[in-house]
């Protein structure tokens, strides 16, 4: 006999004694049942799903801050999710369960329109609003000073499908530099690049980028500058890293010239009077409402660029954050 066979002896007491149980304890089971459902659809009544971008970007760091300001644990509920980068997350947003927005970068939409990756995209995913620029970092070691000299040599571009190789696809071949991409997460390219395995590696991110705080000045690293090229001016914007964020990385009175790209909070365009439709708009009024929280510490100070009227070239906004955002303008005359 196993341990999960009865005895036969032990078969006919416990029959028994099932069949004498008293009917109100069945009903009592039936009421527990219905309470956990009870319980459960409460939980999942105001509860949105956030999904983000690595534990050392600042996509999971703006979600974060969108929990702690927003998340009231009974109207609203938001779980900031660790994504896989902005054509993944768009991805998500689209056909994940239980994922209704996400953060993503704002060329995002344009190259997986190109490359017809969603059906049905443009109709489905919308903006919320434009977040902050974010900042290409090229970091390189010292045989590395331009950009042009990592022509066939290993550059890391974060994993396939990330916003980071998909800029990186398109700086590159805008720049016409040929080069032999990589596809490791970010902590693992870092420690190649200390030890010389690869030229360089790619990171889209709001400065400062956590993953870069802790490299020391001795170690030989540093920012290679990327200028605007005509060939990048449609798509992107001027930018720079100082020494005020990277200590380490820049010296002091030479920041570095990089281009950056616009981080986008999309979400799914539900049909409106579902369940979806209503949650997204809850999460959105408490966006709007509440967005000089925002703005004071201990939250991002990628927060302070963001301006709720800027519009996305390329995006449809969610007709819930027009309205949102009109009513702002109303308030703030």
């Amino acid at each position: 006999m196993d341990r999960f066979t009865l005895p036969r002896r032990g078969l006919l007491p416990l029959t028994a004694a099932l069949a004498l149980a008293p009917p109100r304890r069945a009903h009592a089971q039936d009421g527990s049942f219905a309470g956990i459902n009870a319980m459960t659809a409460r939980a999942n009544a105001g509860t949105v799903g956030v999904i983000a971008g690595g534990v050392d970007g600042t996509y999971i760091r703006i979600a974060t801050d969108l929990a702690a300001v927003l998340d009231d644990g009974v109207r609203l509920r938001i779980i900031p999710i660790i994504g896989k980068g902005s054509l993944q997350n768009l991805s998500d947003i689209m056909f994940l369960r239980g994922i209704d927005i996400g953060i993503v970068q704002s060329d995002a939409l344009a190259f997986a329109r190109r490359q017809r990756l969603f059906p049905g995209l443009d109709q489905r995913v919308n903006y919320i609003a434009k977040l902050y620029d974010e900042e290409v970092h090229l970091l390189a070691g010292p045989a590395i000073s331009r950009v042009e000299d990592l022509a066939n040599r290993p550059v890391n571009v974060d994993v396939r499908g990330s916003g980071t190789a998909m800029t990186s696809a398109v700086l590159f071949e805008s720049l016409g530099i040929p080069v032999q991409i990589t596809n490791d997460v970010q902590d693992t390219a870092l420690d190649k690049l200390r030890r010389g395995e690869i030229a360089a590696m790619v990171y889209v991110a709001g400065k400062p980028a956590r993953l870069f705080s802790a490299i020391p000045r001795e170690s030989n690293l540093h920012f290679v500058p990327l200028p605007m090229a005509p060939s990048l001016l449609d798509t992107y914007l001027p930018a720079e890293l100082t020494a005020a964020q990277y200590p380490a990385l820049v010296p002091d009175a030479t920041p570095v010239e990089t281009i950056a790209v616009g981080a986008v909070m999309a979400a799914y365009a539900w049909q409106a009077g579902t369940d979806r439709h209503r949650k997204v708009a809850t999460f959105v009024d408490a966006f709007f409402e509440n967005f000089d929280a925002f703005l004071r510490p201990p939250r991002h100070p990628k927060w302070r660029e963001v301006n709720l009227a800027a519009r996305v070239p390329g995006w449809t906004r969610l007709r819930t954050a027009e309205e949102a955002e009109a009513r702002l303008r109303i308030v703030a005359r």
